[in-house]
């Protein structure tokens, strides 16, 4: 059995970290629920801890934007559009992903077929990726320029908190 360089290990673990954080937004994109908020979710300012991925967020930011109805009609069209197109690939990502698990359950891991497998489904999510990109794209364009400004003063408050709360944790001790 060959060894594996650092490089190596480094390069599979981001792409595992890659594959489990599209797992969850294709479960979060693909579970079927309906786009009301449930009870609990939109605590705080917009919402960044209630729901499961961002979901309170997402409505906090809808809410923001007063979308018309026509809009909000043609955001459910352009999401529900986005699904049919990616449905084949994500039912084949995860068969691809289920027999990876399945294969390494026993204990041992196999890494040719772990090397295998990630190289197969690798362009199925740059095809994914694409798919996500021309989403947004597609929703930005149903969008009035007003409300365009107004995600982005959301998004670069977003950054502003993120980067005040990641400078507070650099300066806490850290316990070891």
């Amino acid at each position: 059995m060959r060894k594996i360089s650092k490089l190596q290990v480094t390069g599979l673990s981001a792409l595992i970290a890659v594959t489990l954080a599209i797992s969850a937004i294709l479960a979060q994109s693909s579970n079927g629920q309906s786009d009301s908020p449930k009870p609990g979710e939109g605590k705080g300012a917009f919402g960044w801890h209630g729901g499961r991925h961002g979901r309170g967020m997402r409505f906090a930011m809808i809410r923001a934007l007063n979308l018309t109805d026509e809009q909000k009609a043609q955001m459910k069209q352009i999401r529900q559009s986005y699904r049919e197109r990616t449905q084949p690939l994500r039912e084949e990502l995860r068969a691809k992903m289920q027999g990876l698990r399945q294969a390494n359950a026993g204990g041992a891991f196999n890494e040719s077929l772990a090397a295998q497998t990630l190289t197969e489904t690798a362009g199925l999510r740059a095809k994914l990726m694409g798919e996500r990109f021309k989403l947004r794209q597609e929703m930005m364009a149903a969008l009035t320029p007003e409300q365009k400004t107004r995600i982005e003063q959301m998004r670069e408050r977003f950054k502003a908190r993120h980067a005040e709360r990641e400078a507070e944790r650099a300066q806490q001790p850290q316990i070891q």
